[in-house]
């Protein structure tokens, strides 16, 4: 325990800084907001704050196309102020990681209004610009956020390339000045305190320098299409097939690991920061100690059905790529994402998901990082108005879905509210007041608030009650924190044919925990056979005798979290090969 790094013990918390906290009553969350919501952080038990974008940005992408690397966004607050945050955080024995968008920045940003002023401009070759074709785009590319990689600037005469939306020009990263200029804004941070970044969309840095056409037929629309006419697991996967061989010479090409092992060498200048990155793919730990600390597990969440042999074979197969030198880092939800219960609520039981989806982040080996209202157990909220959506690529959707596709009006509506990140962004929930008490009651906020906050999900009801999703959070995380198994320990799979339960051990020299989820509505009872006796329950969801912990017949409520250290030294083996006697 003691050997591990800061960030290999720590659990994070997302904070989506738009929507967290309204400080100073303009309907936006900001830093004031967050200031005063410090002594609540540590409250929780989180040990460190991801944050979300929070620089001058024009909202196109909700933040992620920047103007200014080096500020903060005028409505957040000031760069005072920013430091106060980072100040209270490390005071209270909290980390904080910056969101940083390398791909690309917003169309305002000073750099492109250079670039865009000539061809002649010192800067030109910091964005990908090309001459078209018989007065069409370079190439077939498309952008992922809809319609063609390609936007042509008659003040030039010459396209630019946006993997994202047109207002997000990708960044030459092969011009060494970009990268001097990037790297500049990593240390004006790093020199100001703050401990690591997570790394945006770093998959498309770079692109095929050859501009080859897309090597599919398909367009956008058929893309769309066969997402939506997707229900299955096999054409899910083979609609993703073909979205990744469609965008093929646009991601992942030569050379990002080489940047990220020479960002790695920045970061290691500075003691104890870190790197996670908005990826799946273990490639980017490098050997573990030489590109990026953490990747995160997405493939965990990238289902409708949470079920024990889903998440056996996920960690099966994760714990077996990963470098000997990685640490793995889970998560459940995120800004991009469905709320959790929103994805993994059965509509019946959904206070018992809620508390099994917290302890399984919290067991399993790896850093977890939850998202903001998470705790109170906030859901997706759809918007029905088009006009308070904020999310463009919903809009976009929108409106390919109306044009291109032909759907009507009141479908294409609908379908484009369950398609927008806008139903998991809405206003943290503070209180049971106007606006859940995220802004005053005669402001409007940045996006509707869920109107369940009147149902008891919100933070001042749940604190008044001990049995709340909120406490149950707070005493999870501490049992993570007193438990060095949960946080130290490999881990070892149990009862790998049960349907229900999902069960492993997670041990260390000097201590063996075992874990039992109950992911069913009904009670079992299970032959765990260890030859071991349980030394201590360390936590049950449910009311338990003191005698009903035998392991030969442990039965487990439904939905019940059990967690228990054992007696004596358990021979572990791990999937990756590694072993403690």
């Amino acid at each position: 325990m003691s050997q591990l790094k800061w960030w290999q013990k720590a659990v994070f918390y997302q904070i989506y800084p738009r929507s967290f906290a309204d400080g100073n009553g303009d309907g936006i969350g900001d830093f004031k907001g967050m200031i005063d919501r410090l002594d609540y952080l540590k409250s929780l038990g989180v040990d460190g704050i991801w944050l979300s974008p929070h620089y001058p940005s024009p909202q196109h992408d909700c933040g992620y196309d920047i103007s200014d690397y080096t500020a903060v966004a005028p409505e957040y607050g000031t760069l005072e102020e920013f430091k106060t945050f980072l100040d209270g955080l490390h005071r209270r024995g909290m980390y904080l990681i910056l969101d940083l968008v390398l791909n690309h920045t917003s169309h305002l940003h000073s750099w492109f209004q250079e670039s865009r002023s000539s061809r002649e401009n010192p800067k030109r070759d910091w964005y990908i610009w090309q001459d078209g074709k018989n007065g069409n785009p370079p190439n077939r590319w498309y952008s992922s956020f809809g319609g063609s990689a390609w936007e042509f600037d008659p003040l030039t005469g010459q396209y630019y390339y946006h993997y994202f939306l047109k207002e997000q020009p990708d960044l030459n990263w092969r011009n060494p000045e970009v990268k001097q200029a990037m790297f500049d804004a990593v240390r004006f941070w790093l020199d100001l305190g703050v401990d690591g970044f997570r790394l945006d969309a770093i998959g498309t840095i770079y692109e095929d320098p050859a501009l080859p056409d897309q090597p599919t037929d398909e367009t956008l629309e058929d893309l769309y299409r066969l997402f939506m006419q997707a229900t299955t697991p096999e054409a899910i996967r083979k609609a993703n097939q073909l979205f990744e061989q469609t965008f093929k010479y646009q991601h992942d090409q030569p050379g990002i690991h080489e940047l990220m092992r020479e960002l790695r060498a920045l970061l290691d200048q500075y003691p104890e920061r870190i790197l996670v990155g908005e990826t799946d793919q273990v490639s980017f730990y490098g050997d573990g100690t030489n590109e990026l600390h953490m990747v995160f597990n997405f493939p965990l969440m990238e289902t409708q059905r949470l079920t024990a042999a889903w998440v056996r074979a996920n960690q099966r197969h994760r714990l077996r790529t990963i470098p000997i030198a990685g640490w793995p880092c889970n998560t459940l939800g995120n800004h991009d994402s469905p709320r959790i219960l929103s994805r993994f609520g059965d509509g019946q039981h959904n206070a018992e998901w809620a508390r099994l989806c917290l302890a399984l982040l919290l067991t399993l080996r790896g850093t977890p990082f939850l998202y903001n209202g998470e705790e109170i157990g906030m859901t997706d909220h759809r918007i029905q108005d088009l006009a308070q959506f904020r999310d463009f690529l919903a809009v976009n959707a929108y409106q390919m879905l109306r044009k291109a596709m032909g759907m009507p009006e009141e479908q294409a509506l609908k379908m484009a509210a369950s398609f927008t990140r806008d139903k998991n962004r809405t206003p943290m929930q503070w209180s049971h007041t106007t606006n859940a008490g995220f802004c005053p009651p005669d402001v409007m906020p940045w996006l509707p608030v869920n109107p369940n906050y009147a149902e008891g999900i919100n933070v001042s009801e749940q604190e008044c009650d001990p049995n709340s999703l909120l406490h149950y959070y707070r005493r999870m995380l501490a049992v993570r924190r007193s438990t060095p198994a949960l946080v130290a320990g490999d881990y070892q799979p149990l009862l790998e044919k049960s349907r229900s339960v999902l069960a492993f051990l997670r041990s260390t020299p000097e201590q063996t925990c075992l874990v039992a989820l109950n992911m069913s509505a009904k009670a079992r009872t299970v032959n765990l056979g260890l030859g071991q006796k349980v030394k201590r329950l360390v936590f049950s969801s449910q009311p338990r005798r003191k005698d009903a912990n035998s392991l030969d017949a442990l039965r487990l409520s439904p939905f019940e979290v059990y967690v228990a250290t054992l007696e004596g030294r358990v021979s572990v083996t791990i999937p990756n090969g590694r072993s403690y006697p």
